[in-house]
């Protein structure tokens, strides 16, 4: 990992408007600003592991990461995704419940978890805000269970797919009207698989009929394009 000093980072950061930090104003982003370091993690690095103390927390400026969890037999299990604006690590924790994993070169803004606990308590703004995206997460997991409980395998990856056109438009401060269409996967075919409860054959299988079905175009091993986007919301059972 590479550390980078802040130099009025709070300020030049392009996920001011949507990070947890947004409540904040110019003199207590100064004061977030003194006690937090931009790091840069390459794909394929962890930069927090399961079970170890929750010593660290961060928001993701840039790039996508994983999150895991083993089984008793070592095997990994990818149990979600985070993207930019996203926040990592267990504030007022003691023990961190997922490794976070870079799936691509990734930035983000990491504090120590005692100086931004100390920090949160004493902004009750910051702290209503971590509140919001706990909410949010719990929303989004309660979905996920839905995904995987009752969706078929045709719809699980259409729905992925529709979530990951939308995070990534998120990320880039895009409209309904400039949504993503193109984006490149940041998880392998096997890694889908995993997080959808499927195999990678069913995987590799659904990407093809949605590419038949004129659908979606895949022009190379990680690029999706979304080609009809009411077609997809269709597939998903959305429609």
């Amino acid at each position: 990992m590479s550390y980078l000093k802040p130099v009025n980072s709070c300020q030049t950061c392009v996920i001011r408007n949507r990070a947890i930090c947004s409540s904040l104003n110019e003199q207590e982003l100064e004061t977030l600003n003194r006690i937090g370091r931009r790091v840069t993690v390459h794909r394929g690095q962890t930069l927090m592991w399961e079970g170890d103390d929750s010593s660290l927390v961060a928001n993701v400026i840039d790039g996508v990461l994983k999150l895991s969890t083993s089984t008793a037999d070592g095997r990994e299990q990818i149990v979600g995704v985070v993207y930019p604006s996203d926040f990592i690590g267990r504030p007022f924790g003691t023990t961190t419940q997922h490794s976070v994993t870079a799936l691509c070169d990734a930035t983000v803004c990491m504090f120590t978890r005692a100086a931004f606990d100390e920090f949160a308590r004493e902004h009750p703004e910051l702290g209503h805000k971590l509140l919001e995206r706990t909410l949010t997460e719990l929303d989004r997991a309660r979905h996920w269970m839905l995904l995987l409980g009752r969706k078929s395998a045709g719809e699980r990856v259409a729905t992925f797919l529709l979530e990951m056109a939308q995070r990534l438009a998120e990320s880039h401060c895009t409209t309904k009207a400039d949504r993503v269409d193109r984006f490149d996967l940041p998880l392998s075919r096997q890694q889908m698989a995993d997080l959808l409860g499927l195999t990678i054959e069913t995987v590799s299988r659904q990407l093809t009929r949605l590419r038949q079905a004129g659908i979606i175009d895949l022009p190379d091993r990680r690029a999706v394009v979304i080609l009809d986007h009411e077609a997809m919301e269709a597939e998903a059972g959305n429609g």
